[in-house]
C-alpha cells in the first residue's frame, strides 16, 4: 500500500517498535556498497552475505518478502533500522529499491605478498585485467576455489571489486578463497615472476592453444582480460605466454567467467593426470 496508509497488524507481522528502531530523516551520500530491492535483499541475506544492518522505509507496505527480509536479519543478529525514502535513495542510489536495503560490510582483501607465500606448489592464481562485471567476478572466484586456485587477485581501478553482487556471484566461495586487491597489477605480475610463477594471459589470438598447454604443471598466475578489450598492453608485454581456446570461427568471443573456468578445469585436468 502506499505510504501513509494504514494496515493491520498480524501474527506474521511483528510490530514496527519491536524490529526497528527510528532514524532521522537525513539524506546520505552513495554508500560503498549496498543491496537494494525486496527480491534481491532476501536473496542476500539467505547466501549470508556478511552485512552491516537492514534498512527499511517508513510508512513501508509489510508484504511476505519483507517480513522474510526482516527474519532473516533477526536471524543473524542484524540491526534493523527504519529510514526515511531520501536516505534510502542516496544511499542505494537509485528510487527503485522497493523500500528496503542491506548494507554490505567492507570485504577483508588479503595481502598479496602472503597470499604468494601461503600459495601451495606447484601454484595458481588468478588475475584480472579489466573485468567490470561483478557477476563474472563472482563466478570467476567461484570457479578458482572449484578448481582448486589458491587466491584471485584484482586491481583498485578499472575491475569489479568485491561488492554484494559478487560476493553473491561466487555462491560462498568468497568467503573460501582468499581475494587481494592491488595498487598495480603488473607489479603483481613482476613479484609473482620472482617467486618462481608463470604469467599465462587469456586471449583469443595466443601463442598457445589450450589442449597444447605445456606449464600446467607449474606454479601458474593466469590474467583474464575484459571481454570487449581483452588484455591491456603493458599487462600483455608482462605475460610469458598468451593461451587462446580452440573455438568454431563463426562463434563470438567467450564470457570471461566461462573462458576461466574452461582453463583452470583443464590445468586442474593436467594436473591430476601427472599425478596417477
Amino acid at each position: 500500500m502506499r505510504p501513509g496508509k494504514k494496515r493491520r497488524e498480524s501474527a506474521a507481522a511483528p510490530k514496527r517498535e519491536q524490529t526497528r528502531r527510528p532514524e532521522g530523516r537525513r539524506e546520505t551520500r552513495p554508500s560503498s556498497d549496498a543491496v537494494a530491492g525486496r527480491n534481491p535483499v532476501v536473496e542476500a541475506l539467505r547466501a549470508k552475505i556478511p552485512a552491516k544492518e537492514l534498512l527499511v522505509a517508513e510508512r513501508v507496505e509489510i508484504d511476505e518478502r519483507m517480513q522474510e527480509a526482516m527474519r532473516l536479519a533477526k536471524n543473524q543478529n542484524l540491526l534493523i533500522k527504519e529510514v526515511s525514502r531520501g536516505v534510502l535513495d542516496g544511499l542505494t542510489g537509485t528510487t527503485m529499491h522497493q523500500g528496503i536495503a542491506l548494507v554490505i560490510k567492507p570485504f577483508q582483501y588479503a595481502n598479496f605478498e602472503e597470499l604468494l607465500k601461503k600459495a601451495n606448489k606447484p601454484g595458481l592464481l588468478i588475475g584480472l585485467d579489466g573485468v567490470t562485471d561483478p557477476h563474472n567476478l563472482g563466478a570467476i572466484v567461484r570457479s578458482a576455489a572449484a578448481f582448486g586456485a589458491n587466491g584471485v587477485v584484482i586491481p583498485e581501478r578499472r575491475t569489479a571489486a568485491m561488492t554484494g553482487s559478487a560476493w553473491k556471484a561466487s555462491a560462498g566461495a568468497a568467503a573460501r578463497l582468499p581475494i587481494s586487491q592491488v595498487t598495480n597489477l603488473v607489479r603483481s605480475l613482476e613479484d609473482a615472476k620472482k617467486a618462481g610463477y608463470f604469467v599465462v594471459g587469456l586471449d583469443a589470438e595466443g601463442d598457445e592453444s589450450l589442449p597444447k598447454f605445456s606449464l600446467a604443471l607449474e606454479s601458474i598466475y593466469v590474467i583474464v582480460g575484459s571481454e570487449g578489450k581483452g588484455l591491456s598492453r603493458l599487462v600483455r608485454e608482462t605475460c610469458d605466454l598468451i593461451l587462446s581456446i580452440p573455438m568454431q570461427s563463426d562463434v563470438e568471443s567467450l564470457n570471461a567467467s566461462v573462458a576461466t573456468a574452461i582453463v583452470l578445469h583443464q590445468i586442474a585436468a593436467n594436473r591430476a593426470a601427472a599425478t596417477i
